[in-house]
């Protein structure tokens, strides 16, 4: 068994007694005062944005007068869910809760579309006695609660009046819950983290130290949603723990010009920030050649791609994009990471590009990383920031041999206590042994897939994602990666799955038609199961075009095969299928 280990020191000493988010901003208003510690470029109202700031003092002041509210309507230890949208207030919203010593539970405004059903549950599962949100969305947030077994008090924090002198506040238990992470697996059942004060602080000091932050000559820019796990970190836990200026915008102002979030770095000296893989190659064919002429991008220090595979196809184009606008290719730092170990795990080394191996396919679907000439390129994940990180069988939890693939499984401060109300599931998930004998962590079971080859980590896929088709195991990464080079597809879109087709397992192709094509769509799913049965020997029983935007995404644009699954055994593609 190979087990990998943090490759830089931790910046800052572990959470200790006392200390949260908030008593962090407090330290931070102190030191820094009057400079700025937030800015949200507002996109609603014209196309080049409205910066709106709030000064580390003036963020401090606001915090503790929502505390203060809520210190009236809710016990420590109550849940304060944030329905709102990405702003400032929002970020009011989060560490407001913090600081009156109540669980906070980021989610979003009710006007999210398509994602009603996981508010919904997310909020029925955590019983929130308040509900945070601000005075633009109240009447749409207590419209969507009317229609809920949830009956919270609703406080706008943009509504609270200022404390007229400071507060004290009690010291929180670094093992206490500071918030609630629900995860964005199922729409029906979404599962909320437990994560303490020592595993958030923990994990934000970890993500500092990895990504080279440091307060006065970097800052967070971030188009993530906050109520995601790297979002959060990055627009709010990170600059917490590093007194770092984080400059937020909201997910749907990036997509719809993406040079935005370019825009933002290029005006944010020394600027670190994340993004899936799709908003990478998204970037290279949506920014046009005059919106390139306001970039510069030269300062960046970090730009992190996780949260789904990293390809190398889409960090060659990227770079070749923006080669011209002074993007040098170190800079790119391809990471691993999940809610339950509060958001990042292991990140490729600065300094140079992120390592990149070819390894056989057959053999790797065999469950062995064996380099080849050809076959399935992946792109590492380097080492383990502040943890250990070990492969596994999946089922006996026994360490798997060098270069055999296995379930990656962490361990370290930051993993979270468990699901909220759902024991069975954290007894299966977290905890689990071999327990460290000197500090009794267990092992987190994240049911992903990985190898550790030659001292860095490689991730190959889900397990409940793989296309298990006549005894044989196919990443339906790899399908997908084969189906969108054909010019009918339209670029990050496919979704492949396997559904039971009665006498086994069968695999399911959903994709999305190419904008401005009028190839015929008969000969292109001909050209398509060609492809894949030539490529992976892999026979598909069903290719369904859709229209440009009709295969299910979640809330940040990554495309969903749980959903795709879900809604072509329900029917929901039959009228909507071309061709």
């Amino acid at each position: 068994m190979e087990t990998i280990s943090q490759p830089v020191p931790v910046t800052g000493a572990p959470a200790a007694a006392g200390e949260s988010f908030a008593t962090l901003l407090g330290q931070w208003a102190r030191r820094l005062g009057d400079r700025i510690a937030v800015t949200h470029l507002d996109h609603r109202d014209g196309a080049d944005g409205r910066a709106v700031t709030l000064t580390w003092r003036e963020l401090d002041e606001r915090v503790g007068a929502v505390a203060a509210r809520l210190s009236e309507v809710a016990d420590r230890g109550e849940r304060a869910a944030v329905l709102a949208a990405q702003s400032v207030d929002y970020v009011v919203a989060f560490l407001g809760a913090i600081r009156a010593g109540l669980v906070a539970v980021p989610l979003f405004a009710p006007g999210l579309p398509g994602h009603a059903g996981r508010l919904a549950a997310a909020l029925a599962d955590c019983g929130p006695r308040v509900v945070l949100t601000t005075a633009g969305e109240h009447e749409a947030v207590t419209g969507f609660l009317a229609g809920s077994p949830v009956d919270p008090v609703v406080l706008a924090v943009d509504a609270v009046a200022p404390l007229a002198e400071p507060r004290d506040w009690p010291e929180p238990d670094p093992d206490a819950p500071a918030y609630l992470q629900y995860t964005s697996g199922s729409t029906r059942s979404p599962a909320g983290v437990v994560l303490t004060h020592r595993n958030v602080l923990a994990n934000a000091r970890q993500a500092c130290a990895a990504y080279g932050a440091e307060s006065g000559t970097t800052s967070t820019v971030s188009w993530l949603p906050l109520f995601h796990d790297m979002g959060l970190i990055l627009g709010i836990g990170a600059p917490m723990a590093g007194g770092l200026e984080a400059v937020l915008m909201d997910p749907l102002a990036f997509l719809e010009r993406p040079a935005r979030w370019l825009r933002a770095l290029s005006a944010s000296p020394g600027a670190i920030s994340a993004a899936p893989n799709f908003a990478y190659a998204y970037c290279a064919s949506r920014v046009t050649e005059d919106e390139k002429v306001y970039l510069e991008l030269s300062r960046v220090v970090s730009l992190i791609n996780g949260s789904e595979p990293v390809l190398p196809a889409t960090i060659a184009r990227f770079d070749e994009a923006f080669a011209g606008c002074g993007l040098r290719p170190e800079v790119h730092r391809s990471s691993y990471g999940l809610a339950e170990a509060t958001v990042l795990v292991s990140v490729s080394a600065a300094g140079k590009a992120p390592r990149q191996v070819t390894f056989d396919r057959a053999r790797l679907a065999a469950g062995y990383a064996v380099p080849a000439g050809s076959g399935t390129t992946l792109v590492s994940c380097g080492q383990a920031a502040g943890q250990r990180v070990r492969i596994a069988d999946p089922v006996t939890g026994e360490p798997a041999a060098p270069g055999e693939v296995g379930e990656i499984r962490v361990s370290g401060p930051n993993v979270g206590r468990g699901y909220w109300s759902r024991a069975d599931a954290s007894a299966a998930t977290f905890g689990l042994p071999p327990l460290d004998p000197e500090t009794g962590e267990g092992w987190l079971a994240t049911g992903d897939l990985g190898v550790v080859f030659d001292g860095e980590l490689f991730v190959t896929g889900r397990l409940k994602d793989l296309v298990v088709v006549d005894g044989r195991n196919h990443y339906p990464q790899d399908i997908e990666q084969t189906v969108e080079e054909h010019p009918a597809v339209r670029p990050h879109s496919a979704a492949a799955f396997a559904i039971d087709a009665g006498d086994g397992e069968a695999a399911v192709l959903v994709l999305e038609r190419a904008k401005d094509t009028d190839a015929d769509i008969a000969a292109a799913t001909a050209a398509l199961r060609a492809a894949v049965s030539a490529g992976h020997g892999l026979r598909l029983h069903d290719v369904v075009f859709l229209p440009p935007g009709e295969v299910p995404r979640t809330s940040s644009g990554k495309i969903s095969r749980a959903r795709s699954r879900k809604s072509y055994l329900d029917g929901a593609f039959t009228s909507r299928r071309l061709g």
